[in-house]
């Protein structure tokens, strides 16, 4: 397939903001462009976009006022498949992981390139390129190649590369065991319907859902969950309550050992696995919020526990994470619906309504 000339691109012009003098809301712009394919440098692969999924992280930039690295106007996307057309790895398919590191410098070489601060990510700071375009030019080093799609559509693929990734590194973070307990706040979201899974294929003898929605719960105890919490509406101190209910019925410890993942990136789900915490625990942060909550610290002290930042995942870890969707440890196909990529800021606005129930994965339609 040949290289094109040009890359048709939805871009986000600017973001939401406020009026500085009265307050009053300014409507972020996404726009329909066309700019030209870069020339490829040495090391570098252009990819044919399949698939890009619409994430919580594209919606804090475009309405939330999350910076990015590299100023509007820019297009978003980091959860990407598709094909690579030139360069490297021509002719096959690939997910392109969320971050790319530079792979040489001190954090690289202590096995943290996730966090690589010369990291590279679509959407975000990968020059003005990102996913929901019908191409992009990217690093071909950390390319994950897809030999066989397995009768899945290639872009289904997409949420691998950061909601599906992302959880299996959170995992890593908590040096999670075969016969662990674990919990997982926001069970039900784009991510922790992933957490969960991850977190029992890998070998959680017994995980706790936690979410405010019936229904996302009961789906939760068909993928991983053995037991779940509705907290919507009650207090941390009401949802610990719930916790230790459970524990004691099934002949389980309430104060000490757990690992909460905390993924629904809200103040309340952050507040609830801080007053989960306790002995040998660990909470491991791996949604997003701007909201700040109050804690002890002395408490960590005193419980000889753990809270634990994750960002990302690094690309070593991708070909162990397609392995296991590939074999069914992990299901991707219940949680995912694709859409035009022209539908983009209708897309934006459900998702960022919070009323959706499965991820988006917009298709270029250019």
């Amino acid at each position: 397939m040949a290289a094109p000339q040009k890359i048709q691109a939805w871009q986000m012009v600017r973001p939401w903001s406020k009026d500085k003098e009265t307050g009053a809301p300014i409507e972020g712009i996404l726009e329909r462009v066309e700019m030209p394919v870069p020339e490829l440098q040495p090391g570098e692969s252009l990819v044919e976009v399949a698939g890009c999924g619409v994430c919580h992280t594209d919606l804090g930039y475009f309405y939330e006022g999350v910076p990015t690295v590299q100023k509007p106007p820019l297009i978003l996307g980091h959860e990407i498949s598709g094909r690579v057309v030139a360069g490297d790895l021509e002719g096959k398919n690939v997910l392109v992981p969320a971050v790319m590191p530079c792979n040489k410098c001190p954090i690289c070489a202590a096995g943290r390139e996730n966090r690589c601060l010369a990291q590279k990510m679509p959407g975000n700071s990968l020059g003005p390129y990102g996913g929901f375009a019908s191409h992009i030019p990217v690093p071909s080093r950390d390319l994950c190649v897809i030999e066989d799609t397995k009768g899945v559509p290639l872009a289904h693929y997409a949420v691998v590369a950061d909601a599906v990734t992302t959880p299996y590194q959170a995992a890593m973070r908590a040096s999670l065991q075969q016969g662990d307990l674990a919990v997982v706040i926001g069970a039900g979201g784009g991510v922790g319907v992933y957490m969960t899974q991850v977190v029992k294929a890998l070998g959680a003898k017994f995980v706790i859902a936690v979410d405010i929605d019936d229904w996302k719960l009961e789906r939760a105890l068909k993928y991983g969950a053995d037991a779940t919490i509705n907290s919507r509406g009650k207090d941390p101190r009401s949802v610990q309550d719930e916790f230790r209910e459970i524990c004691k019925a099934q002949g389980l410890p309430h104060n000490w050992g757990w690992k909460i993942f905390e993924v629904s990136g809200s103040k309340a789900g952050q507040e609830i696995g801080l007053t989960l915490l306790s002995f040998v625990g660990k909470m491991i942060v791996v949604g997003f919020n701007t909201a700040k909550v109050e804690y002890s610290i002395s408490r960590l002290m005193a419980f000889d526990a753990e809270i634990i930042g994750t960002w990302g995942c690094p690309p070593k870890h991708y070909p162990k994470v397609l392995e296991m969707v590939q074999t069914g440890k992990i299901q991707i196909e219940p949680f995912l619906e694709t859409r035009p990529m022209s539908s983009i800021k209708e897309a934006f606005e459900e998702a960022h309504s919070g009323k959706l129930t499965k991820r988006i994965v917009l298709v270029p339609d250019f």
